[in-house]
């Protein structure tokens, strides 16, 4: 593999606006259910003063694949860029990708009995152009970028956000800029 892509997504940017969502089901014409990208909203408990900051999340194309390592039929590859790819004329519909993804990002879809999931937009990349979910986000919170050490190295970048899996469990290639609390003032 020559490089990974993935996803970075700025908290501090995100309205929660959902664009994003509906860009990936307008690209590909899915049903309502299942979500191939969804807007999660972070638990206020997670922070010293009370916020709303939302993520956005799809497939995380991670480096250590658990989809790709439990499929017993091989429908999942990952491409020399990074990005797992799932062919769903190979799926047989049998989930142990949805069980063995922490993140719950494969999905099934009852009226194809067939697992599905966000592949990056990898025929738009091929073309040059960006993937849907990003070139829609109008605040500019989601950014498709190349995971490396450079990236996890600037200030402001984390790899993980409170209550979601450990990063260690699959090496996710998606990076956050958490969100910033501003200062309360307070009038009792």
């Amino acid at each position: 593999m020559s490089k990974q892509l993935g996803f970075l997504h700025n908290s501090e940017k995100c309205v929660g606006c959902r664009g994003c969502e509906m860009a990936c089901k307008n690209e590909y014409q899915t049903d309502a259910t299942p979500q191939w990208r969804k807007v999660f909203q972070l638990n206020e408990d997670a922070f010293s003063l009370p916020t709303r900051m939302f993520f956005s999340m799809a497939c995380n194309h991670c480096a250590h694949p658990e989809c790709l390592r439990v499929c017993p039929v091989e429908a999942y590859t990952k491409r020399d860029d990074g990005i797992v790819i799932h062919d769903p004329n190979r799926c047989i519909g049998c989930r142990l990708c949805t069980m063995a993804c922490p993140y719950d990002r494969p999905q099934f879809n009852p009226a194809k009995k067939k697992v599905e999931k966000c592949n990056l937009c990898y025929q738009r990349i091929d073309k040059g152009e960006k993937p849907a979910c990003v070139a829609a986000c109008i605040p500019g919170a989601l950014e498709l970028v190349e995971i490396n050490d450079s990236l996890d190295q600037k200030t402001g970048v984390l790899k993980t956000l409170p209550g979601l899996p450990s990063p260690k469990i699959t090496t996710p290639s998606i990076r956050f800029i958490g969100p910033k609390q501003g200062k309360q003032i307070r009038r009792d």
